[in-house]
């Protein structure tokens, strides 16, 4: 069981996260063009990779209670770990960001673009918000791999 989650967890991660971290760090490119399309469709995607990510939580929370490999009863990992609560807080940091101000920020761009207004007040903001995402989702990866406290 443990492999098979294991594998579920990276997989989904890969597919998920992916995707959302490329979205968020390329979204300005849009703003820059500018492109209302691009913008649209990276709000789009955005948002649907960042409830596609509570996959790869559920699954993590999964493999954090499957049995290691070689064990009879010793977990993966306990939720009071540092390194899981860590992880969860800064998960939910990425989507109050890619959620909460990314993608409305994104909406606004191309709303505006689509009026013919400029859109140069938002790009800065929608470049930090899309580089804020992917540095905490590489915090995240550094924790699941170097496992502080755990």
């Amino acid at each position: 069981m443990f492999k098979l989650l294991l594998f579920l967890h990276v997989l989904t991660a890969i597919f998920a996260v992916g995707p959302l971290v490329g979205a968020a760090s390329t979204a300005a490119r849009a703003l820059r063009a500018p492109d209302a399309g691009a913008a649209q469709s990276a709000a789009r995607t955005i948002r649907i990779y960042s409830y596609a990510s509570v996959v790869v939580v559920v699954l993590g929370l999964g493999l954090m209670s499957a049995t290691v490999p070689g064990s009879s009863s010793e977990h993966v990992a306990e939720f009071g770990d540092t390194w899981i609560l860590l992880s969860i807080v800064l998960w939910g940091a990425s989507i109050a960001v890619a959620l909460g101000g990314l993608v409305p920020a994104l909406q606004r761009a191309a709303a505006t673009i689509t009026d013919g207004g400029s859109v140069s007040t938002l790009t800065g903001r929608v470049a930090a918000f899309g580089g804020a995402t992917a540095l905490l989702y590489a915090a995240i990866v550094l924790l699941m791999v170097y496992r502080p406290g755990g």
